[in-house]
């Protein structure tokens, strides 16, 4: 098995290189951004985030093993004194990509890219479980998603690696395509089209247009496309991909699937249909969305040649993915804590999910605002009050500027409905009204720190 090295000419093909003592250059066999990581024969990229900028941490690299460095052209008089190869470049982060796209191209691994407005990473990690049924398999960590954590997924595989999972996520165009280019997928899945990132993409035309160049890249190498047919936008691509496969809740599926009912404490009852093949199972996550992601991994694992019993394995071993639909039973209430991030798709989905919830008739919704919604923002945040009625929900408290405009459309309804101007108020309250014998959701977008909120009912309850 060959191993997986980067070569001085890799180096010397960057745009913009320049190297410095290439006579001394060795073959690269790790990676590394962060210099608290650095092994024997790694080379360093020192690149400028936010908070931190990687130059400053060059002689750390160096200090622990780093046999080669790779800087801006401008901080080269910092450095002209080490006695390593020392590579330049006008950009890192582009140097950063270049790099990952000639390991990728290195690998022997199948490739999957995976993307949409919900639903991504609980996909991923998903598709990550079922085919470590049978691979090898590198995965995004976390939600690592960007122009930065695309290449250093890759970068984590090796000769030994199987499979490549990629989350790659975007809120401004031209962002998929760049990772997308990076990765160059041979499976590859758009979970669904929806008002996620709305501000910066438009419309869900310009969530559609962004994401797509995930498909496009795909099919460039001949890759397999895999199309959620229940959703409108995505369902028409079928005809444009001649390497397509397709699931949904529909019949006319590669991968179809059928709820059968619920568990008392709101788990989907499942059947999923393979060509001839039929799996029934109770899923260990909870919501129909999460039902919808595991027929996508499905899919994947299917086309990747994972037996029924491999997926049922797989499927046995899922659990719930941190501050997502993650429930909690207390002591006279089930507290459902989706804390991560929201928009209106997965608020409804939490609505629906209560509603499932047989062990308490009261339900309670503790709101907050939902960010990146652009101009459609007040008609997004006042649209949830057809939801809330829909699923019986008695109670709504919120919190943020736009959750106010549902609170207004809410009060001229049966739902008990507060409001609250800051945090404070809201802790009090929730220190000290009546939450027994229910089902509450806490919900909101990530800024809003909703998870504060979950904490006030937990600590509570214990006492």
């Amino acid at each position: 098995m060959k191993k997986v090295l980067i070569t001085l000419q890799d180096l010397f093909n960057l745009q913009t290189a320049r190297i410095y003592n290439p006579d001394a250059v060795k073959n690269i066999s790790n990676v590394s951004i962060d210099s608290r990581t650095i092994k024997k024969k790694s080379l360093y990229i020192a690149i400028k985030g936010n908070k931190f900028d990687g130059h400053s941490f060059v002689n750390d690299a160096v200090n622990k093993g780093a046999s080669a460095v790779l800087i801006n052209e401008k901080m080269l008089s910092k450095f002209d004194k080490l006695e390593l190869p020392i590579i330049t470049v006008k950009d890192t982060s582009i140097a950063l990509g270049q790099l990952a796209n000639v390991w990728r191209n290195k690998l022997s691994a199948k490739v999957i890219g995976i993307t949409g407005s919900n639903g991504k990473t609980t996909t991923k990690e998903i598709t990550t479980l079922l085919l470590s049924e049978k691979y090898k398999v590198v995965s995004t960590v976390a939600n690592n998603n960007n122009h930065i954590g695309v290449p250093l997924t890759l970068f984590s595989a090796n000769e030994k690696t199987e499979v490549v999972v990629l989350e790659l996520g975007t809120n401004h165009f031209g962002e998929i395509p760049y990772t997308a280019a990076i990765a160059q997928p041979d499976f590859s899945i758009i979970t669904n089209i929806g008002y996620s990132h709305i501000e910066f993409l438009k419309t869900p035309a310009g969530v559609k247009k962004e994401k797509q160049v995930l498909f496009d890249e795909t099919a460039k190498r001949n890759g397999i496309v895999i199309i959620n047919s229940d959703d409108k936008l995505l369902k028409p691509l079928i005809k444009k991909y001649r390497n397509s496969i397709t699931y949904g809740f529909s019949e006319k599926n590669t991968v179809s699937g059928e709820v059968k009912g619920y568990t008392n404490d709101g788990r989907t009852i499942l059947e999923i249909k393979l060509k001839k093949e039929k799996i029934n199972v109770e899923l260990p996550i909870y919501g129909l969305t999460n039902a919808r992601n595991i027929l996508a991994s499905v899919a994947i694992a299917y086309s990747l040649g994972l037996s029924k019993t491999n997926i049922i394995k797989g499927i046995g071993k899922l659990k719930p993915i941190k501050q997502r639909l993650v429930l909690k039973q207390l002591k006279d209430m089930v507290l459902i804590d989706d804390t991560y991030n929201a928009n209106p798709a997965s608020m409804q989905s939490a609505f629906e999910l209560m509603s499932k919830i047989n062990l308490y008739n009261k339900k309670i919704a503790i709101l907050g605002d939902m960010f990146e919604l652009g101009e459609k923002s007040l008609q997004l945040h006042k649209g949830l009050a057809a939801g809330i009625k829909k699923n019986g929900i008695g109670m709504v408290f919120t919190i943020g500027k736009m959750m106010k405009h549902l609170s207004d459309t809410l009060q001229k309804s049966e739902i008990i409905v507060q409001h609250f101007s800051n945090r404070n108020k809201l802790v009090k309250f929730l220190e000290e009204c009546d939450l027994s014998n229910s089902v509450v959701l806490v919900k909101g977008s990530r800024g809003m720190k909703m998870e504060d909120f979950l904490q006030v009912i937990i600590n509570r309850e214990s006492n």
